[in-house]
């Protein structure tokens, strides 16, 4: 009996003890958030409640392993797979805590400034910081677990040392694309060259930059579809950037119409639609002529917005607008097509003096027949 009562008090205790310090530190951690609304540190912190009370957990079952009495015939390779646990854990526990001094960091930076794009930038770079620490820890207690909790990996670690050159140039022969596309990841995050947020142009489609990590950048396309592409092609190919230097952005709206359309009352239509729309930012517009053909003109209407979100709202409207006014105000402005039957040229001598043949009749044929 004392067999089975022994460990189930221990490890119950054991449980009992983590949940109320963990239940306890989040009680702490909401009655400081409570009283300090200006950061949002502490609330970011009871997010670290599940990776500590793992750590607890995990460390207290292997202090007091010895206090259960458990026969399993291999102690030390449950002693490992606990300390491999709480080694783990506490990764866990420190990206969390670096997440949450990120996120407070950004906040703060934020509510500082208030230039968007020098805190699109902040959070680029910090994004990228996270990504970097978040894998040298991992690397970190993946080695540590290894040579520390597994001693007989010391002597194989000691034998891979003399080769290790060599061993370094297979790995990066290997990993050239990986190790690439890191490199890439932080020029790109601290070069400025595409921040988190900026709108891009990139095969063709219109997106905005959602998420960075070391090896990817994902832009979400305008219609929710997302777009995975690898860092080191913003590095290597061009692309079309449009928050860089600003989010302002000129749109344009084309229209090809007759060679009647009035285009000065057209202009001041245009002028009239924009003065009425919240989404025009007043920095500029103009309404031009562009190109003739034999049947149409190209017309031009340009107008500024603030950002991309306005640009492609106001060009839309515009050109609802535009398209309407002509049809209620001058229908004749609109392109035609022409229906009526084709002029035919006069009939005209041949060299020999004889009429020429009449359609349908071959050269040969006068006007008497063959």
């Amino acid at each position: 009996m004392e067999q089975v009562l022994r460990p189930l008090l221990v490890i119950s205790a054991t449980i009992a003890l983590t949940l109320t310090v963990g239940w306890l530190v989040d009680r702490i951690l909401s009655v400081a958030d409570r009283r300090h609304p200006e950061t949002p540190l502490w609330g970011l912190l009871r997010n670290c409640q599940l990776p500590l009370q793992v750590v607890l957990a995990s460390g207290a079952l292997h202090g007091a392993y010895g206090w259960t009495g458990i026969d399993t015939g291999d102690d030390v390779l449950v002693k490992n797979l606990l300390a491999l646990v709480t080694v783990g854990s506490l990764v866990w526990l420190a990206v969390r805590c670096a997440t949450a001094v990120a996120e407070t960091s950004l906040a703060r930076y934020a509510a500082r400034t208030n230039d968007p794009a020098r805190v699109r930038r902040f959070r680029t770079q910090l994004t990228m910081v996270q990504r970097v620490l978040t894998f040298v820890l991992a690397m970190i207690a993946a080695a540590l677990a290894m040579l520390l909790l597994f001693p007989a990996l010391r002597t194989l670690g000691a034998s891979l040392l003399a080769s290790a050159g060599l061993i370094g140039i297979v790995a990066g022969v290997a990993a050239q694309t990986m190790l690439g596309n890191f490199l890439a990841g932080v020029q790109i995050a601290f070069g400025e060259s595409v921040r988190i947020g900026d709108t891009v142009v990139v095969e063709g489609e219109w997106g905005t930059v959602e998420e960075m990590s070391l090896a990817f950048l994902t832009v979400r396309i305008w219609d929710d579809r997302r777009l995975t592409m690898p860092v080191s092609y913003f590095n290597s190919k061009p692309y079309e950037n449009w928050s860089r230097g600003g989010t302002e952005i000129t749109g344009t709206v084309y229209l090809h119409l007759d060679h009647s359309a009035p285009v000065p009352a057209l202009r001041e239509h245009l002028r009239t639609v924009l003065e009425g729309r919240e989404d025009w930012d007043r920095r500029s517009w103009n309404l031009v002529v562009t190109d003739s053909t034999p049947s149409t003109i190209q017309v031009r209407a340009a107008m500024s917005a603030k950002d991309t979100d306005d640009w492609w709202t106001l060009q839309c409207a515009v050109r609802e607008e535009l398209i309407t006014w002509l049809q209620r105000e001058h229908p004749y402005a609109l392109p035609r097509i022409a229906t009526s039957a084709a002029a035919v040229p006069p009939p005209q001598e041949s060299a020999r003096g004889l009429p020429a043949p009449r359609p349908g009749e071959s050269p040969s044929e006068g006007p008497g027949g063959a």
